[in-house]
């Protein structure tokens, strides 16, 4: 299966919300993760007349190795570690626990900043549905960050919302979440990317203009 564009798979995805829940959800709010889900989430959003913000979870990469996620980190401060680093792992890289603190307080710095620049209102999300919309889940780290931050905001329900991600995670997250809507969980996966024909940066200008339709800024 492959999606013409982010905006294609959000039409798809608010459908399958649309037809799964018939009107069954409570003050719905839409909640995505920059920037590609955003562009996912705006017709979902527009299909439940629900308000679009923003979660921001933020990967804390390796030491000489910023691309690879050792951790997540989430605007309260949650902490999540990949299972994959083990102790072994940790001292072979170079993580202390001094290391995870400065990176951990570094992005929690970059969130503060982020949501400045995107002029993000506080929603109250106590007893709400929340819709979590990614465009993808491949390791799942940063959705997972974001996953427990809406929970501790203590929500009705925390649905998550993806057009694809691996068929083997499946099971995983539908218990780290109330309910799972995936409209394809893929059997070979390599990236989110090769599900989509086109697949392009999604730049801030249009996360912003998408905000500005829903008046979040």
């Amino acid at each position: 299966m492959v999606f013409g564009d982010r905006n294609k798979a959000g039409e798809v995805l608010a459908d399958t919300i649309l037809q799964r829940y018939k009107g069954t959800l409570i003050s719905p709010v839409v909640v995505a993760i920059p920037r590609g889900g955003v562009v996912v989430a705006e017709p979902v959003a527009e299909a439940l007349n629900a308000p679009l913000t923003l979660v921001f979870p933020r990967k804390i990469g390796a030491p000489f190795n910023e691309e690879y996620a050792i951790g997540a980190v989430t605007e309260s401060g949650y902490v999540l570690i990949n299972p994959d680093i083990s102790e072994d792992v940790a001292l072979q890289l170079g993580i202390t626990k001094e290391y995870l603190q400065k990176k951990a307080r570094e992005e929690m710095e970059e969130i503060k900043r982020r949501k400045e620049k995107f002029k993000i209102k506080d929603v109250d999300f106590k007893g709400r549905d929340l819709i979590l919309v990614d465009d993808g889940i491949a390791t799942g780290l940063t959705v997972k960050a974001a996953i427990m931050e809406l929970k501790s905001k203590k929500p009705n329900r925390v649905i998550l919302a993806v057009p694809v991600m691996p068929a083997e995670k499946v099971k995983e997250f539908e218990r780290l979440v109330d309910e799972l809507v995936v409209l394809y969980p893929a059997p070979f996966f390599r990236a989110v990317g090769q599900f989509y024909s086109d697949f392009p940066q999604t730049p801030d200008g249009e996360v912003i203009d998408i905000l500005e339709k829903f008046g979040n800024r």
